[in-house]
């Protein structure tokens, strides 16, 4: 198996987003009902948003970036939650990479198992749900020593732009500290996010003022049934 220092070198962390399309993830894993994500946990739906390139996939520079890490024939273990659109999801990750030349296995765990050991995993697919603000996912997931930073990322100038972010009240000056941690998170290959999914609500004709709010909250002072 891989060791956990495997993903210490970030040629290999890039290597493993290179090979992956976000389009073919979301298309397989959630039937294209959402959009493609950039692999640095902020997206359009959120104020603070800054628009950046990102690199396009390219899997025979992810081989190469592999072979000059020395980690061509290591074999990696992706873990995720057996549950169907995360299930899916993982086997359109794990098809790219071995389409790319990576040696991987898939293992697929209940949930009190995975979340037991959350933050040892070295590889693993996990779920975030929605916060309304880029720079929330940046300080919950990725600040240095952050309860939440599953992935172990430290960065000294990714700290100083969120100390910046976070003292910035209006959310469009606040983009030019956002597009330094989204590039930051690039660069280090942190994760592979492949898209943001879309939500649905359903309601019967007749009811009045229902919108599915972003985070699943109910505001049932807002709804009505028509007489």
């Amino acid at each position: 198996d891989a060791a956990p220092d495997l993903y210490g070198d970030a040629r290999v962390r890039r290597a493993m987003a290179l090979a992956v399309d976000n389009t073919v993830v979301l298309e397989l894993g959630y039937a294209g009902l959402g959009l493609p994500a950039q692999n640095h946990h902020v997206g359009p739906m959120h104020p603070d948003h800054a628009s950046i390139s990102a690199p396009d996939p390219d899997p025979s520079q992810a081989l190469s970036l592999l072979r000059e890490a020395g980690a061509a024939e290591a074999e990696h273990e992706l873990r995720a939650i057996d549950d169907d659109w995360i299930r899916a999801s993982t086997d359109a990750i794990i098809a790219q990479l071995r389409d790319a030349g990576f040696r991987i296995k898939r293992t697929l765990m209940d949930g009190a198992s995975f979340w037991e050991g959350w933050r040892e995993h070295p590889f693993s697919c996990t779920q975030w749900n929605m916060r309304p603000l880029g720079v929330q996912n940046m300080a919950l997931a990725y600040a240095s020593g952050s309860a939440w930073n599953e992935t172990g990322f430290s960065e000294p100038e990714f700290d100083a732009a969120l100390v910046q972010a976070l003292a910035e009240p209006d959310p469009e000056a606040r983009q030019p500290h956002m597009a330094t941690m989204e590039r930051a998170l690039l660069a280090d290959g942190t994760i592979i996010q492949p898209y943001w999914r879309e939500l649905f609500l359903h309601h019967r004709p007749g009811v009045l003022g229902v919108t599915r709010h972003p985070m699943n909250e109910h505001h049932h002072d807002l709804w009505a049934i028509a007489g």
